[in-house]
């Protein structure tokens, strides 16, 4: 039996890898990439244990695949995103359960999200529009769209306060729980500031991320902080209104889609979405400058802007996701207080139950 048999072996339905504190047991294969399978799973904890009156947890765990694990770039960056999840404890982040190895194969436990990815929506939004016909909203309806988006705003602000830059902000990495709680996804790239970049390989090396997202700066492979996953959301946020990029992507090569980032001005929005006001040009060509020192300096500034300038009104829960940012770099969980805990909880509650009327028709 060869070595690639024996490591789809190891988390095939039904394996059973004991942690200590509980039991993983792998439910089905659903999904994978260039570097990694992705299983459901259910987490049992032991009977003896502190927890053992809570019911199983269901998990997503993906698990790095052989050809990759060998790769000391690629394990690192895998490595990298597991320290990533520990610290981004973030309701609109995925949580991190584990990191494990089981019969050679190194694998993250991670929160299964029951739902549906932004791309997906997007996509039904921009079909339902095309049956409707002229006149009808190309993309996301803006109230819902906004939900959304300040959502991604707060797991992005926290995230950066915390030194980690994503480096792979788009629709397909942003999942939308069916209660209406965006989760952020996939840190599998993610750059920790604090340490050397895994991913940098020296002369030849192209950066990695989606090109259709990219900022200017993470295709050039020059430095890159918070300002870069700004510019990809607001690519994001262009792309839920308009039904489309900025940039085409269609009939063009990675490589071409990577150097309109660099050398094309964006269209204006209105372009797409004539019933706009001229303010979300001006907002959406800022966010989108070439030069990140001209873009919002962080994810709050740009949230307000756009509140501001489209007279939305404020909200507890924004105000929460600034607090959670403000605080995060603290670590106020080590320290034993309560406050990241009630504002974790606000926000579930808050935008969880403010979208339900929503979700139904996702």
């Amino acid at each position: 039996m060869g070595g690639g048999t024996l490591w789809a072996m190891a988390f095939e339905p039904g394996a059973k890898i004991e942690l200590g504190y509980g039991r993983v047991v792998i439910d089905r294969r659903l999904g994978e990439g260039a570097m990694g399978v992705v299983y459901r799973a259910w987490l049992f904890y032991a009977p003896q244990g502190p927890r053992a009156s809570e019911p199983p947890v269901p998990l997503a765990v993906k698990e790095l695949l052989p050809h990759a694990q060998v790769q000391t770039s690629i394990r690192q960056l895998f490595l990298q995103e597991a320290d990533a999840l520990k610290q981004l404890l973030h309701p609109n982040i995925v949580r991190f359960y584990d990191l494990f190895e089981f019969r050679g194969s190194l694998a993250l436990a991670m929160e299964l999200v029951d739902g549906n990815t932004l791309e997906d929506v997007v996509a039904r939004h921009v079909a339902r529009a095309r049956l409707a016909g002229t006149g009808a909203l190309p993309g996301i309806p803006f109230q819902r769209a906004w939900y959304y988006f300040q959502q991604l705003l707060g797991a992005l602000g926290a995230t950066h306060a915390l030194g980690i830059v994503h480096r792979d902000v788009k629709p397909s990495n942003i999942l939308l729980r069916k209660d209406g709680i965006v989760k952020l996804t996939d840190f599998g790239i993610a750059r920790l500031l604090d340490r050397p970049d895994p991913a940098a390989l020296g002369p030849g090396y192209i950066a990695p991320g989606t090109g259709a997202y990219m900022s200017p700066e993470q295709v050039l492979a020059r430095a890159v902080d918070g300002r870069s996953d700004l510019y990809s959301a607001c690519i994001v946020f262009f792309e839920m209104l308009t039904g489309q990029m900025p940039f085409p992507i269609d009939g063009r090569t990675e490589l071409m889609v990577r150097l309109d980032q660099v050398e094309r001005a964006p269209p204006p929005i209105r372009t797409f979405l004539p019933q706009a006001p001229p303010v979300l040009d001006a907002l959406f060509f800022r966010g989108l400058s070439k030069d990140p020192a001209l873009r919002f300096a962080d994810a709050f500034e740009m949230g307000e802007s756009f509140r501001r300038a489209l007279g939305l009104p404020d909200s507890e829960l924004w105000r929460a996701q600034a607090e959670i940012a403000r605080v995060a770099p603290t670590r106020p969980d080590v320290d034993g207080t309560k406050k990241m805990q009630t504002l974790r909880m606000q926000i579930e509650r808050g935008y969880g139950g403010t979208q339900q009327m929503w979700s139904r028709r996702m």
